[in-house]
C-alpha cells in the first residue's frame, strides 16, 4: 500500500477471525495485521485492498470503541474495483450472499453488492470516489 488512507471503515464481529477470512480469500483484501487477546478475541485487524483499508475486531472485547458499538447495527462499505464481473465471480466462488448482481448503473458505475456472513452490506463497483470528471 503506498499511501496510508484518511478514512479506514471499521466493523466488529461476532467471529472476526471468519470476517477476516471471508473478507481476504472472497473479496481479495490483504491481511496487513490482526493483534489478538490473551482469549484469542481479535482486538484489532487491518485488511487492505488497493491504497484503502478497513479495520476490525471482535465483538464483546470490553474496549471503549466495542461498547458504543453494542447497539450499532451492520454497516455498508464500498470498494472501488477495476473489474466488478472477476470480482464477483470471485465472491461467489468462496460462498458469499450476493444481494445484487454486477448491475450497470445510471451513473455509470457497474457495481454489486454482498452480505457478509454478519450481515454488513459490502457495495464493490468502478465509481471512483472523488475522482474528476
Amino acid at each position: 500500500m503506498s499511501e496510508a488512507p484518511h478514512i479506514c471503515p471499521t466493523l466488529t464481529y461476532d467471529d472476526a477471525k471468519a470476517a477476516i477470512k471471508q473478507i481476504t480469500e472472497a473479496f481479495g483484501f490483504t491481511q496487513n495485521a490482526v493483534y489478538e487477546g490473551e482469549n484469542g478475541q481479535v482486538l484489532h485487524a487491518e485488511l487492505s485492498y488497493g491504497n484503502g483499508m478497513v479495520m476490525l475486531g471482535s465483538k464483546g472485547t470490553g474496549g471503549e470503541f466495542d461498547k458504543l458499538m453494542r447497539d450499532a447495527g451492520p454497516a455498508g462499505v464500498f470498494v472501488h474495483v477495476d473489474d466488478v464481473d472477476r470480482h464477483h465471480a470471485r465472491a461467489v466462488e468462496h460462498g458469499v450472499e450476493i444481494v445484487m448482481p454486477p448491475t450497470d448503473q445510471d451513473y455509470g458505475s457497474r457495481d454489486y453488492m454482498a452480505r457478509d456472513a454478519e450481515g454488513n452490506i459490502w457495495s464493490f463497483g468502478t465509481y471512483t470516489p472523488g475522482a474528476s470528471e
